[in-house]
Parts: structure tokens; sequence; C-alpha cells
């Protein structure tokens, strides 16, 4: 086996012939190797521990390396000489989290990237490394051709705003062209001013892919050396470390993309799946990559747009979607298990008011529910009561959840024309021979559509803890309190529902929107701004507590049913509690509550419920059925149907209702 070994500013290949090389020969064959590479005479000095890059695991001298070592894995020597004093830099970067739910694995597949067809799907499926990255032909033609135009500018000295001069402020500035590369390359330095935790590998490949995307199309002048190292990187996931606070959206956002350039130029910290985070030059070298070098205007090509606001929602409008969908299953199974009826979801009431995603949620509605073709026991059961209708909270699912589904496809289609479109400045026009300076870096699109998406998914959340808390409540279940055995010995769901009153109360705060403010920046010259950067990360963090709220209503959804058995729900939502049970058993007396809860949460991010039911879904669109076929049982029909087809193509008819008292 062989082992990639860091010691200080070195990458060393060492191989590891026989069963009986221990972790501490290792690390003693790299500090021979390294003093006869770099002539380092210091011969006292000696190894004092190794670590796993990924993670940072310290190994123990003593042990063999093929059991805690695997092969073409990398670990860093540390020598007692690198510790660090006042006038000595350490030379090894301290431990930190990887934060990433798996490893990325290299992919095999390639997604053909031309600048104007990256679906939020697709950007989502490349942050999880399931493709490599290539472009188009075409889109090759057009950067080729912006560089040309480019370098043709430099040659002949023409004044032109971030490619002869320098940069806001100081666009009348004009660089000498001896030091046009040094403009390009301080742009990124002093750019990359971010703080706080980093982005994720997934986010930040999301991120990469993007800029990528948006240089493909050809408006940028990056060259293609430039362009090609870049998705060279990307392809082995060499992903720089990127601050996910310090921008203002405008003019883009520039230091998360500083950030990303300096990690691609060899400088700052990087990860990768092999090597997990050390320093950027180390870690393109042992993947056999080269840092970039910035030509005129490149470093402001890689740094000018909006892709930290878009990588981000692209992430937070999927998620969003899935989480909708998964909503209007955990809703059914609330409403089943209340014993409520179906009525409010008969498919004249919603032509009515024919919004596209009410009518869309009543119909998920009507293939969950008590049906022909899925009959509940539970429904039936209640057949005769005397219930004229429903709380708010069940009844009005289709109007609450519909305007969010509306919500999402409007964010959507914004972020995707975002992911697509040329944010630089200046342009880049090849055809017309011109460069032109813009506002297409301005992020209040991205913004806006981030605080609407917020605003928006957070109702789901809202009326899920109503739901939960009519589950839990006696009073209105006709359940055992908080759904537990023996109730004041146990606590049941008691603070669970509380930790849903929590999260639904900071989505309150965390809907506040970002893009009303604006701070005047760059001595007046950007004064105007979106703060989108906050908007993404806020509609990201609503929208995970919406899935943590979800998770909780589904657990006490599916408690609900332990105290209705033996009568079933219908089959789709049997096969829901079926998936919620191969995760989390029932309760019969009170036990750690959070694991449950976080399980539950990963089903729903992995869109599981969804998947579990649409099978079902599909059946009862394919039979044609209306809910009016079968009456829910606490309703009854009066009159004479009449035949027809609604635009839906699901049987129609006219007729005069009333309730059962």
């Amino acid at each position: 086996m062989k082992v990639n070994v860091r010691i200080r500013d070195e990458w060393l290949l060492i191989p590891c012939k026989t069963q009986e090389c221990t972790v501490e020969w290792l690390g003693n064959e790299a500090l021979h190797r390294y003093r006869g590479l770099k002539g380092y005479n210091n011969n006292s000095d000696s190894v004092q521990e190794i670590r796993r890059s990924q993670g940072g695991s310290l190994l123990f001298p003593d042990d063999p390396i093929e059991d805690v070592i695997e092969d073409n894995d990398f670990v860093y020597v540390v020598l007692h000489s690198d510790e660090f004093t006042p006038v000595k830099p350490v030379h090894v970067i301290p431990v930190i989290p990887d934060r990433v739910n798996k490893e990325l694995e290299e992919p095999t597949e390639f997604l053909a990237l031309d600048g104007c067809s990256l679906s939020t799907d697709d950007l989502v499926k490349l942050g999880k490394a399931d493709y490599k990255i290539k472009l188009t032909d075409s889109a090759w033609d057009k950067v080729k051709k912006a560089r040309e135009l480019l370098d043709n500018i430099v040659k002949e000295n023409k004044v032109v705003y971030g490619i002869t001069t320098g940069f806001g402020n100081f666009a009348s500035t004009v660089i000498a062209p001896e030091k046009l590369r040094d403009l390009q390359e301080n742009l990124i330095r002093s750019h990359a001013a971010g703080v706080g935790s980093p982005l994720t590998p997934e986010r930040t490949r999301r991120l990469l892919a993007l800029r990528i995307n948006v240089l493909a199309k050809g408006y940028s002048g990056i060259s293609p050396k430039v362009l090609s190292q870049m998705i060279d990187a990307f392809n082995v996931s060499c992903l720089p470390w990127i601050p996910e606070k310090g921008t203002v959206g405008a003019s883009g956002d520039l230091a998360p993309l500083s950030h990303l350039a300096l990690g691609m130029m060899g400088e700052g910290k990087m990860w990768s799946p092999r090597s997990g985070w050390s320093e950027a030059n180390c870690v393109l070298k042992a993947h056999g990559l080269e840092p970039i070098k910035l030509g005129p205007k490149e470093g402001l090509a890689l740094i000018n747009g909006t892709q930290l606001i878009t990588a981000l929602g692209a992430e937070a409008v999927e998620r969003a979607a899935m989480i909708a969908k998964q909503a209007d299953v955990i809703a059914s199974l609330t409403l089943d298990v209340l014993k409520g009826t179906t009525s409010a979801f008969d498919t004249d009431i919603h032509l009515a008011r024919p919004h596209k995603g009410q009518i869309a949620v009543a119909r998920r509605f009507q293939s969950l529910l008590h049906s022909e073709i899925f009959p509940s026991e539970i429904s039936q059961s209640h057949r005769f009561c005397n219930r004229v209708q429903d709380s708010y909270t069940l009844r009005c699912c289709p109007q609450v959840h519909g305007v969010v589904n509306d919500t999402i496809d409007f964010v959507r289609q914004i972020i995707s024309t975002e992911m697509n479109s040329a944010t630089d400045n200046p342009m880049v026009f090849a055809e017309r021979e011109q460069t032109i300076s813009g506002g297409n870096f301005h992020g209040e699109y991205p913004a806006k559509a981030m605080d609407y998406l917020a605003i928006g998914v957070h109702e789901l959340a809202n009326i899920s803890e109503r739901r939960t808390e009519r589950l839990v409540n006696p009073a209105l279940s006709e359940l055992p309190a908080f759904l537990v055995k023996e109730g004041g010995l146990n606590s049941g769901f008691m603070i669970a529902h509380c930790t849903a009153a929590a999260l639904v109360s900071e989505n309150k705060v965390l809907t506040h929107p970002s893009s009303v403010d604006t701070l005047s920046t760059s001595a007046g010259q950007e004064d105007h701004v979106s703060m989108g950067g906050f908007a993404a990360r806020k509609a990201l963090q609503v929208v995970e507590h919406v899935e943590q709220v979800l998770a909780i209503e589904l657990l006490a959804a599916c408690q609900g049913i332990e105290f209705l058995r033996p009568l079933k729900t219908t089959a789709p939502l049997e096969e829901v509690h079926k998936i919620v049970r191969s995760v989390v058993a029932p309760w019969n007396k009170d036990r750690y509550m959070s694991p449950a809860i976080d399980a539950v949460t990963k089903l729903l991010q992995e869109g599981k419920i969804w998947k579990v039911v649409k099978p079902f879904m599909d059946k009862y669109v394919s039979e044609q059925l209306k809910e009016a076929d079968v009456r829910s049982p606490t309703s009854s029909v009066l009159g004479k149907r009449q035949n027809g087809m609604n635009n839906g193509g699901a049987r129609t008819s006219k007729r005069v209702r009333t309730k059962s008292k």
C-alpha cells in the first residue's frame, strides 16, 4: 500500500511494503525523506504526532499501518519544531470538522454545462457528487471568443473598467500593463474577507459548479485554461474554505467568491475527500493540479455574481418542494387519526377557486384518504358521527398548503433563471467586440425570492404545529393526553410539541425579509445592495425547521394510530406508518425523544415518505376516480348525479349537498 504524507509544505508518497510497518515507522520515514529532499539538517528534530488529514484522528505509533490507514490515504506529520511560537507560524492547520453527511465519492457520469440549461435539481445533484461536469463545444467556443476580445483590449492599451483600471471607487485609476496580473490577484486576496463557519463540501461544490456554469456563457472573459483548471478541481472535489458570512449581495457575492478563487490560486485552505482540510496548494498538488494564474480581468470574472445566493437558493427551493409534498401526506394521516371528514377536498370546491397549488393539494388529499380504491377502517368507524366540519388546520390544508406550492414554483422560476444568467461586470460581448458596464451582479432578484420562499414555506410549520396540538390535546383528539399511556408517570409528546412551537416561533423572526435592508458600501459607489446572502441562509434555516416540525407531527400521528388499532387507515398511509416504524418504535413509556425526531427528519429530507406513497397516488389517478364516488362517511349527498369530466380528467357531478347532523 501507499500513503500520502504531508510534512510541513511537502507531500510525500511513501510505499509501505511489509505488514510490519507501523505508524511510528511511517513518521520516521517521512522525516528521513524530507531531510533528503529539503536538506533539512536539524538532526535533533523528531516526530511529535501523526494524524489522518480527514477528520484529524490521532494515530497511535505502535499500530500497524494497514489497521488504521487505507491505501492512498492522507496523513500529516507534526514535528516537535512545528510547535507555535510568536516568531514562527505553525505549519499544521488545526483540525476542522468536515461537516459532510457522507464521503463524497468520485462520480463516473458527466453533466454537460452550457450556461443556459442547468436546473435546480441538477445543481443539488452536483453538490452531492452525483456527476462530474464538462462544457459543451458551443460553450467552449463562446469562452474562447470572449477571451480573444479581452486579449486584444490589453494589447491595444484601451482603458476598460476592471481590465486596465482599479475597482469600485478606484474605477478611474489606470493600471500599468506590467501590473495587470497583480491587480487581479490583489483583488482576490483583499476581497477574501468573509467570516464564520465554512460552507459544507456539498454547498461548496454547488457554488463552484454554478460559477463554472456562468463562466460557460462566454460573457466573462475567462481564459479557457483557468476555466479548465476549475473544472478539474471540481471533478475531484478540491473545495476551498468559504466562510458563509460577508456578502451584501452586490456587486455580487464578492467575499465568498473571492475565497473560492483564493483556494483555486493555491492560497488559504481547501478540502477534498482524500485529504480533508489542508493548505490549498498542498491539496491541489496531492491531486496533480496546479494553482490558477490570473490574467487580465480574470479575478473580476471569478467574483462578480450572485452565485452564493443562488446556490443556496437552489438547495432551499428543492428541499422546500420536497417537504411541501410530504406535508400533504402527513396532514392526511393526521386528519384520519383525528377522524376528520374528506368533504372539504371535493373537487368542485377547488375548481371554484382555481389556484394551481390549491387544486394540486386537494387532489393529493383525495388520493391518500378514504376512497373506494383505498378504504380506511378508521374513517368507516365514525361514519355516523355528528361532526359537521373540521378545524381550519385540517379543512383548509388545500388553501394553506396550496399557496406554499405556488410560492415554491415562483421561486424556482427566478432561481433557475438566475442560475443560467450572466452576472458579470463589465460584460464581454464578443459578437459586438465590446465590453459594457452594467448591473447584472445585483442580487435583488434571488434575494427577494429567498425572502418570499422563507415566508411561504414557514406556513407549513405554522399549521403543522397546530395540528400537533390537536393530536396531543385530549380535549381535541379523543386520544390519551400527550399520546402516552399512564399520563403523569409518562409525559409522552408534551415537550416534543414544545419543540415544534419553539421552532415555529424562531421562524417568525427568521422570515423577516433581509432584502428590505440596504447599506451603502465602497465609498458610496455601491450605494444599494440586496443582502441576499443572509436571505438565502435564513431561507435554508427556515426550511430545516419546517422539516423538523413536520417530523414531530408525523411521529405524533403515527403514535395516535397505535391507540386506534386494530383499525387501519388507507393503504398509502399504512405504508407511511410502516416506514416510520422501521426507524422509530411506538412509545409504551417515556424514552429519549431527540433521536426519533432526527430519524424521521432524515426520512423527510431524503424524500422517503413521498416515495412510499407516490405509487398509490399514481394508481388513484390512473383509475380516474373522483372523491365523490365514495363520499366521506361523515357526509351525505342528495340529488341525482350527472356524469361529466372536469379539466383534470376526473368525473364530476352536479348535485345538492347537505351535512349529516
